[in-house]
């Protein structure tokens, strides 16, 4: 499970996962990578759900990886690199790259646009990008108007679009950019 910031809409799933693994049975460790920080966010996010869970014992470890702006590693097969995200969350966002069986993904998370976004996606089979509004400024988030704005800059062979508001949702499809949607599933 890759993070790229503590915030709850990107975070706040991993007590309910860790959960759903001791009631599934699950065996194998779950690895988690996020920003520093995350596992101390995690345990304190887990006693605050469900007190005593954190340090319940499971039938498989829960792995936390903190992977620092600007950092690379290989874990579980998967080569990841990290850019700062512009996105104030309690600890640094992050921009992530994710290479593994051959193909790349990069996913930008909640930021403002930054050049690190375009490094991120060079190249890359997939961008996934937030779209928060379509032109609306919010501070520290993605506009359509801002992909739209450097497109040239984005490599990426596909782009899909997520994290969207209902201006987003409610509005025609651009063109150059795919839309997430509820179980979508990607063949890259």
């Amino acid at each position: 499970m890759f993070v790229s910031h503590l915030h709850g809409d990107h975070f706040g799933g991993l007590p309910f996962l860790i959960l759903d693994g001791q009631f599934s049975r699950r065996t194998g460790p779950l690895a988690v990578v996020g920003p520093p920080g995350t596992a101390t966010r995690l345990a304190d996010t887990m006693e605050c759900l469900f007190p005593g869970s954190s340090t319940t014992p499971r039938r498989f470890a829960v792995e936390v990886t903190e992977l620092a702006p600007g950092t690379s590693r290989t874990l579980c097969g998967v080569a990841v690199r990290a850019w700062e995200a512009d996105h104030p969350s309690g600890a640094p966002a992050l921009v992530l790259r994710l290479d593994l069986a051959g193909k790349t993904i990069a996913y930008t998370g909640d930021t403002a646009w930054s050049g690190a976004i375009a490094e991120a996606a060079a190249d890359a089979d997939l961008l996934i990008a937030e779209a928060y509004y379509r032109d609306k400024h919010i501070p520290y988030h993605l506009r359509l108007a801002d992909l739209r704005a450097h497109l040239d800059q984005l490599t990426a062979r596909r782009i899909i679009l997520t994290h969207m508001s209902a201006d987003m949702l409610d509005a025609p499809q651009e063109p150059s950019f795919e839309q997430a949607r509820d179980g979508l599933t990607i063949t890259l």
